[in-house]
Order: structure tokens, then C-alpha cells, then sequence
């Protein structure tokens, strides 16, 4: 297929390359989509942000759909850890992995964060054991195996987003073992509840609570900063406070409010790499239309 022989051409490009041209597609979506504009803008401007705080967003996130090319069909050899930094904060992941109740990692749509897990797999996957995740098959037909590629890598393991996959990471953190998860990602109906972000009423997932509540993981923010140029990336991690994620008498919705507000303030820092096109607001899949 035409798309698939396109994304493993562009995967053979210099990933500096592929970067720049990323933020042209960035501001030219922009430009070209009344859409996406709008929901961009209006996202951004209700969550209280100035156009000069998510400007950079514009071309954040063409490059963030530019490097996936790359991130996903680079050579099995090739790693990506010269990339990355990790002085902000990896000594709060590593002591929790050391305390060995497992650690969930609370990623929002910001930054680069399909670089997160390639980086994590590379550096702890031999001493650590791999990255465990929740796996949903992409959508559209074309783009499946790609994904799927992208997973099959040393340090990283998925796991199937059933009621065997859950059970199945409740075992990997039970046994000190380690996830990513997306919890500003809307989830389909009944798998969550109704939870202010930035303001807003916003359909928020119940997994990640559920998970930190049955196992006794640890949670903790985390990003990957783009630094733009050739400066590469930077690692964020911190602890996810409160005691709402450890609680388990804690109701859906004060622990939904928690890990909302606990999105907001990584947000708040780098306005302008979040993914404010996406429909954060959008009612969930399956919910009757009023």
C-alpha cells in the first residue's frame, strides 16, 4: 500500500530532517483546516492560555507526527537513548522501582511522548524488565502493522486492552514491574467518569486509579521535552500526590479530579507542547447523543 511504502521511506530519513519538516506540516495544517484551528484555538484559549503560550503548539505537533517514522521503523540496532537526558527527576522512577510495588507513569498528550517508552526500554528493559502496556491495534487497516512494529522491540511488551490485558499489568505491577499511560485520552462509555479539566467538564479515565488502587504502585508525571534543534530531549518525572490514587474507598471521580489536576500542572509548564487539537471534550464512544 501507497502509505505504508511512504512511512518506511520517510523512517530512512535524517530524523533532524524530518523534524523541520514536521513543524511545516504543523503550520500548515493550521493554516488549511478552519477545524483544526478552531478546536485548537478554543481548547487552548478556554484552558486560560495566551496565543504567545501555545503558539510553539502549532509546530510541536507536526513535528511530533513527523518523527514517528523514525521512532517506529528505525533499524532494531539503533537506539535512541543518545537523544535523551535524565536529570529532571529519574531518581523519584528509580527509587520507586527499587521499593518494588510497580510504578505507573502518567504521561499527558505532550511533548514526545512516543519517545518515552522507546527510552525507557533501552535503558532499563535489561535490568528493570520491559515496559508493560496496554496495546490497542490502530484503527485504520494501513497503519496497524506499523504500530504493531513499533511495540516489537527489546524492553518493550503489550498487552491486549481486554479484561485478560488488565489483568495481566495488575500482575506485571504487583511484581514491581512498570507502565505508561495516556490518562488525558478519552475513553470509550462506562470506562470512565465525568472530571473536570481546566475547567471544563471532561470524560476521564477510571483505569488509571483503579490500577494504582488495586496494586499499590507508585504514580508519577511524566514527559519527554522536545528542546528543539539539535539539544534533543529532556526527561521529566515527578510524584503524582495526594492519597486519592492509593485509597481505594476514594470514589471514580475525586480520583479522576486528581490525576486531572495532576495533567493540568505538567500543561501548565510547557503550554506549547500539548496536543490542543485533540478533542479532549468529545463525548465518549457508545454514549447515546442527546
Amino acid at each position: 500500500m501507497f502509505m505504508v511504502r511512504l512511512f518506511r521511506l520517510l523512517g530512512h530519513l535524517p530524523f533532524p530532517l524530518m523534524q523541520r519538516l514536521g513543524a511545516l506540516l504543523g503550520w500548515l495544517t493550521w493554516m488549511c483546516s478552519s477545524a483544526y484551528r478552531r478546536r485548537f484555538e478554543e481548547q487552548a484559549s478556554a484552558a486560560g492560555f495566551t496565543p504567545a503560550q501555545y503558539r510553539p503548539a502549532r509546530a510541536a505537533i507536526g513535528t511530533m507526527v513527523a518523527e514517528l517514522p523514525w521512532l517506529w521503523l528505525r533499524p532494531k540496532g539503533q537506539g535512541v537513548l543518545h537523544l535523551v537526558q535524565w536529570w529532571d527527576g529519574v531518581e523519584h522512577f528509580e527509587a520507586a522501582l527499587d521499593e518494588g510495588k510497580g510504578v505507573i507513569l502518567a504521561l499527558p498528550h505532550m511533548g514526545c511522548w512516543e519517545m518515552i517508552g522507546q527510552s525507557l526500554a533501552e535503558r532499563y528493559g535489561a535490568t528493570r524488565g520491559p515496559l508493560v502496556a496496554l496495546y490497542r491495534p490502530a484503527r485504520k487497516a494501513w497503519l496497524a502493522p506499523l504500530v504493531a512494529s513499533s511495540r516489537d522491540r527489546p524492553g518493550l511488551k503489550a498487552v491486549p486492552t481486554s479484561v485478560s490485558g488488565v489483568r495481566s499489568l495488575l500482575r506485571v505491577l504487583r511484581s514491581g514491574g512498570y507502565t505508561a499511560i495516556l490518562p488525558d485520552q478519552v475513553p470509550p462509555d462506562g470506562q470512565g467518569v465525568w472530571a473536570p479539566f481546566f475547567g471544563r467538564p471532561a470524560y476521564t479515565m477510571t483505569l488509571l486509579p483503579r490500577l494504582a488502587q488495586q496494586s499499590g504502585a507508585k504514580v508519577l508525571l511524566c514527559w519527554c521535552e522536545r528542546l528543539g534543534g539539535s539539544k534533543g530531549y529532556v526527561m521529566h518525572f515527578e510524584p503524582l500526590g495526594g492519597t486519592e490514587l492509593q485509597d481505594a474507598s476514594t470514589t471514580p471521580e475525586a480520583s479522576a479530579r486528581a490525576v486531572n489536576a495532576g495533567m493540568e500542572r505538567l500543561i501548565r509548564r510547557n503550554p506549547g507542547q500539548y496536543l490542543w487539537s485533540y478533542a479532549r471534550y468529545k463525548k465518549p464512544a457508545g454514549e447515546v447523543q442527546s
